[in-house]
């Protein structure tokens, strides 16, 4: 039952690098890989528990967040086109020297 597991995750693994290569648009990619990894998450968390190494969940949740902060940083760059904070300057300055109207 779990080798089914297992080559059912790999196919989805596959199905999902094939739609990150042909993908009509940058997000359907960014989506696939995103796809790919949460897939790979599973696949070790299913090989952790067959093996009876339940480190193996921690390797997994790491995996997780590298995958998570990997798929902010490629839409922040695919949005923006770097990665630095913007430099916003305001075109209008607060003025502080109106004074709050008193109650008439």
């Amino acid at each position: 039952m779990f080798a089914a597991t297992i080559v059912a995750i790999i196919v989805t693994m596959g199905l999902a690098l094939t739609r990150a290569t042909l993908g009509p648009t940058v997000f359907d990619r960014i989506l696939a890989l995103n796809m790919f990894g949460t897939k790979t998450v599973l696949l070790i968390a299913v090989i952790g528990f067959l093996t009876k190494r339940p480190d193996f969940l921690d390797l997994a949740l790491l995996y997780t967040l590298i995958n998570f902060i990997g798929v902010v940083a490629v839409l922040r760059f695919s949005k923006y086109g770097h990665f630095s904070e913007p430099d916003i300057e305001p075109d209008i300055e607060p003025d502080l020297s109106i004074e709050p109207e008193v109650g008439t």
